[in-house]
Parts: C-alpha cells; structure tokens; sequence
C-alpha cells in the first residue's frame, strides 16, 4: 500500500514540476521586467528616447517656413520623409526612427543588454541568480525576453511620440505613400505599426548581440561599448562602397530597409532580406551567448 502512495506521489509530482517551473520562470521573467523598466537610469534612458522625436518635431517646424521640410535631412534614410512631413505629420514617425536608428536607439538598447549578464557578474549577484532551478539556460532566455521587451517599448516610445507630435504640430490626413499611392489615414497608421514592428526587430537582434558579448565579461561599461563600436563600425562600412561584398551581411545593413513597408506593392524582397537577417543575428548570436554561459565560470 505505502508502494502504491508513493508511486501517485512520484506520478503527482512528475506532473505538477513542469506547471511548477512554469511559474517559477514567469516571476524571474516578471522581476526582471520590474528590476529594468523601474531602475532609474532607464527611466533616464526612455525620457530622453522620448524627447528626441519632440525636438525633432519642433526643429523641423521651426524650419519650414525656412525651406527646412524640403527634403535636405542629415540621414539620406530620414530626407525621403521630410518633403511629405509638411502635409503630414505621421510621416514624423519615420524620420524619427530613420534619426534615432543612427544612434540614439542602439543606445538605449545596448545599455540594457551589455548590462544583463555583465551587470549581475560585476555585482556578485549572478551565482545567486543561478542557485534557482532551471539553471542557465532558463536564466539566459528570461535576460533576452526582458530585452526584447526593453527593445519593443524604446521602439514605441519613439513611435508613439514621434506620431502625437507629428499630428499637433503638422496634422494629418491621407497618406502618401513612397511609391506615390495615396491611402487612407487609418491605413497610414498600420504602416506606421508594420514599421515599428521592422525596427523592434531589428533593435531585438541588436540585443542578441549585446547579450552575447555580456557573457564574456564582468564589465557591463566593457560590453556596452563594445556593442556601440561594432554598430558604429557596421554603419561606416556600410557606407564605403569598395565593401559593397559584405554590405549585406552587416548588423546595420538593413536596418533602413523599413521603407519598403511605405511602397505599394510592399517591396517583399528586401523586407525578408532584412527580416532573414535580423533572425540569423538572434540565431548565431544567442547561441555563442548560449555556449560561453553554459560552459564559462562566470560566476567567480
């Protein structure tokens, strides 16, 4: 009899340990989204992503009666916007991501990701981390949603800013596509989504990237930077053209290629090239991340 209760209690057991890890994972995750999204210098961090779009809006409309909308923008990514940004201001929302692609966002982004693995290793805090169960692999995933999530609500924040101003200080109306399709403001607003949700993409292969590096230091300052020079070394390569070869295969390559969601038809082609690669990033990226944090002491 004492057989028979113990094997239901084995058999009970088996089946609430995964319901159980389940939720053990869902308070990590949901403490990791509370440890990052309430530390002061990211709230830092997010106001100034969202004052950037403002003072962006109000540069341009300063300008305007001065020629300043005619299409001369400091990004050739943001000049194509900025003849319709007069006539309306959802197209705001694209020069603020075409301007803050260059460096503001990978900022924002990299700050975060350089810090996850690094961050708890300079701190001392990672071998506690890893006394709950589940191990490293469960604690690597939870690090990369949080900065996945970190990465989505930087994007929106931009967006959503950059939107509301655009509206205030140029109105809005029927949208004007690149390809010189006119649509309704309604169908304006889900391109602007489609291309946010480009650009997410984008800043969550930019975290594999930091993560990855995060793992092979106990300097998060060290990882962040490294981060940082690796796009700024992409964005001047990317720019020469005797290394048009490789062009393609660059982290930053293809993060402009969001216009494409701003033609009728969807340029399709460049759209996939550049979702293929923002997901072979994550792939290489969280594996190496994957290798150095399950095999490395990194908790000495």
């Amino acid at each position: 009899m004492s057989a028979d209760v113990l094997s239901a209690g084995q058999e009970q057991a088996s089946r609430t340990e995964p319901a159980a890890l389940v939720r053990a994972a869902w308070r990590f995750f949901a403490n990791e989204l509370r440890v990052t999204f309430f530390r002061r210098r990211n709230h830092l961090l997010l106001l100034v992503t969202a004052l950037f779009p403002l003072l962006i809006g109000i540069g341009l409309k300063a300008a305007a009666p001065h020629g300043g909308g005619g299409g001369q923008g400091p990004s050739s990514g943001a000049s194509q916007y900025f003849s319709q940004l007069a006539g309306n201001g959802v197209f705001l929302t694209f020069v603020a991501l075409s301007l803050l692609l260059i460096l503001v966002l990978p900022v924002v982004v990299s700050v975060v990701a350089g810090d996850a693995i690094a961050g708890e290793a300079g701190y001392g805090t990672l071998r506690y981390l890893l006394t709950v169960p589940a191990g490293r692999t469960r604690l690597l995933a939870v690090k990369y949603a949080t900065i996945v999530v970190w990465a989505v609500a930087s994007t929106f924040v931009v967006s959503i800013v950059a939107l509301v101003t655009g509206v205030a200080l140029f109105g809005a109306g029927p949208v004007t596509l690149l390809s010189g399709t006119t649509v309704s403001l309604a169908d304006g607003l889900l391109h602007v989504l489609w291309v946010t949700l480009y650009v997410c993409a984008a800043m969550a292969a930019l975290g594999a990237i930091g993560l990855a590096l995060s793992t092979f230091t106990e300097h998060a300052l060290g990882a962040i930077a490294a981060v940082m020079m690796l796009v700024v070394a992409s964005e001047i390569v990317d720019n020469i053209k005797q290394f048009a070869p490789v062009q393609p295969y660059l982290p930053t390559h293809w993060w402009l290629s969001f216009d494409s969601l701003l033609r009728t038809p969807i340029d399709t082609t460049t759209l996939w090239h550049g979702l293929l690669s923002f997901a072979a990033y994550v792939l290489v990226f969280l594996s190496i991340a994957w290798a150095r944090f399950t095999s490395a002491d990194v908790t000495s």
